[in-house]
């Protein structure tokens, strides 16, 4: 299991379609403010990381649909049960101060979905997205990345 300290930015992470490797490391570092915040900071930094999650999952929405990504539907439905997660936390919080395990717990389990849903979603939307813009498919350079292997 993936700790706190071990979530952060890195090249793993990188795509080859800088727009969405942008709003990916402030998905990253939002993540990383929850899991950092204490309890008093920790609805507000929910609250923000929210805001971010519904321009992302547009941005993300409006790229695939103007373009006909074949998984356009898969895809969405992942964001808007993320999305209606956020959206859950964010009002049982409200309703009971103070009890923010349950948050943390969302914000846990996003250090664990988020590597998966970009390996396999979200880069096969990026590699969409550059073909159309830039005629094909994207060369990712990432440095200091540890194979599984060493």
């Amino acid at each position: 299991m993936q700790n706190e300290t071990e979530f952060a930015w890195s090249d793993t992470y990188l795509l080859g379609f800088h727009p969405m490797d942008e709003t990916h490391q402030e998905f990253v570092d939002r993540v990383r403010t929850m899991l950092e915040a204490s309890d008093q900071e920790f609805l507000p930094a929910l609250r923000s990381f929210t805001e971010h999650l519904e321009r992302h999952f547009a941005q993300e929405k409006e790229w695939m649909v103007a373009t006909d990504f074949p998984a356009t539907d898969c895809h969405v439905d992942e964001h808007d049960a993320v999305l209606q997660s956020a959206h859950e936390v964010i009002a049982l919080l409200s309703a009971e101060s103070g009890k923010t395990e349950i948050g943390r717990s969302m914000a846990q389990e996003l250090t664990r979905w988020f590597p998966a849903h970009a390996d396999y979603l979200d880069s096969a939307l990026a590699q969409w997205m550059a073909k159309r813009a830039y005629g094909g498919v994207p060369v990712v350079l990432r440095r200091n990345v540890i194979s599984a292997e060493e």
